[in-house]
């Protein structure tokens, strides 16, 4: 494993992060979104590799969030931790959960830069 000098002068572990933005349907009752933010939130314990996650609403102060209105964002502990999430099976179990009531999403990934 190859690691950056800033990383090794702050003795910081390699890490891969990825941003996922939720639009959800009209049709989605509030129950349902809590329960795809729990069910988000606890793939954490499920999934090696996971470092962190976190989420929030959108409070865009300039109204560009193009109508998304929650964002996760994990922390892996590289990329390859995040190529093994994608088709693990309790994350495909939350997709299945989470589809009915998802409108649009935006994904974007990212090794984070000093």
């Amino acid at each position: 494993m190859t690691v950056s000098a800033a990383q090794a002068d702050n003795h910081e572990e390699p890490k891969f992060r990825h941003a996922v933005f939720f639009k959800f349907k009209d049709s989605a009752a509030d129950n349902d979104i809590q329960r795809i933010v729990d069910e988000f939130m606890a793939l954490k314990g499920k999934i090696d590799g996971i470092k962190a996650i976190e989420w929030g609403f959108s409070e865009s102060v300039e109204g560009l969030n193009d109508e998304f209105t929650h964002c996760f964002f994990l922390t892996f502990t590289d990329k390859a931790a995040l190529e093994a999430y994608v088709p693990h099976p309790d994350h495909k179990a939350f997709v299945e959960i989470l589809k009915p009531h998802l409108d649009k999403v935006f994904v974007f990934d990212y090794t984070p830069k000093d």
